[in-house]
């Protein structure tokens, strides 16, 4: 998910550079939702292998 994130966001530089400032917002928008999701599955998986990790003990 993060790959994703980070390949939208080369993206978005590149139409940025050369003008296409639509096609730039809207993929920054999708690296930002990317990046997001990308976070909050981190973060689930943290409680999930903590609380593992305390029923292992």
């Amino acid at each position: 998910m993060l790959k994703l994130a980070i390949v939208f966001f080369v993206i978005s530089l590149i139409a940025g550079f050369f003008g296409f400032s639509g096609v730039s917002a809207a993929t920054a928008g999708i690296a930002k939702i990317f990046f997001y999701i990308a976070i909050v599955i981190f973060i689930v998986f943290v409680v999930l292998a903590v609380m593992a990790g305390g029923a292992i003990l």
